[in-house]
Order: structure tokens, then sequence, then C-alpha cells
């Protein structure tokens, strides 16, 4: 998403890759953060790799992230040139409703985004010179479905418990 200057074609390019040194110890993975919202707000799985400061604790972190998620979404909608309605700025959308966004970059991070149809809302923050990651997103959304989803003793809205075989496939 490109706010001021720039054009499009310049995002859709991917970025060089991380410099060195700002991996996260699993080899070509600059992932710092991973989350996982269903449509409530309720973070079922977060994940760290690479987070050199810590100064919320996690239950803040995670509504602090879903505020920011409801919040850019409200916005974009409002401003999106092509839709006559545009309804309130805060009222909830639905999934795939109103102009979307898929990522955001500041001078320390990348912000990539993806909801899915049914509401769930994959969150991943990397090196600000990761490229363009929807892909990845619905990647890992499809291993979400087949090692989560699927999974007879998931109880579905709960919180992520035994997610090694997903994180390790959603990684690589």
């Amino acid at each position: 998403m490109q706010f001021f200057g720039g054009s499009a074609a310049a995002e859709m390019t991917p970025s060089p890759a991380a410099p060195p040194g700002t991996a996260t110890g699993l080899a070509g993975n600059n992932a710092n953060m991973l989350y996982i919202f269903n449509r409530n707000g309720v973070c079922l799985l977060y994940r760290e790799w690479h987070r050199p400061l810590h100064t919320l604790d996690a239950q803040q972190d995670q509504k602090l992230m879903f505020g920011l998620l409801f919040s850019l979404r409200s916005f974009t909608a409002k401003m999106d040139p092509t839709s006559v309605d545009k309804g309130n700025l805060g009222v909830p959308l639905l999934p795939g409703q109103g102009c979307s966004f898929y990522s955001f970059r500041t001078n320390t991070y990348k912000l990539s985004f993806m909801e899915s149809p049914s509401g769930i809302k994959l969150i991943l923050v990397t090196h600000p010179k990761t490229g363009d990651l929807r892909d990845a997103l619905r990647y890992m959304y499809n291993l979400y479905v087949e090692y989560v989803v699927k999974n007879p003793l998931y109880v579905p809205g709960s919180p992520i418990k035994y997610a090694n075989r997903f994180i390790l496939y959603a990684i690589r």
C-alpha cells in the first residue's frame, strides 16, 4: 500500500533481500512476529522470533495489533475512491467488504496482512526490505486450515496450543 508518492509498480516488485544479520536464526527467515486472530479479535496464535525490545506484555501487544488492523481496515474503506457508500468510520466491516490493504512499511518493520473469507486474520511482521508476502500468507492460511482447522482435537476459536507442525511448515 502506497500512502504518499511512489508508484504501485514499485510496490509490486520485490525488495532486495534483508541485510545479513537481520534474519532470525532460521535460514532465510526474516519474520519477526506472527499473529493469527479470529473474527472476534481473539489471538489464536502469537509467535516471535526476533524482537530485541519488549515494551508491552503479550496481551496488550495483541490488543494493540488487532486495534491497529481494525482501524486501518476502517480507514482504507473510508478513503476508498471507488466506493460511493463510505459508511461510518469505526464501524466493523465484514471480511472482503470495502477497500482492503495488504501491507505497510516503516523504517524498522513491514507488516503484511491477510484476512480470509471466514474472518481469520494473519499478520506477519518482517524486515522492512522484505518483498510482497501475499502468496506466503495465503500458503500459511492453507497450512492453518490443513493442520489446525482439520484437526479433530482443535476446538474452533480457542488458542492454538500445539502449533509446532504448523509453524515448521509456515516458516519454510
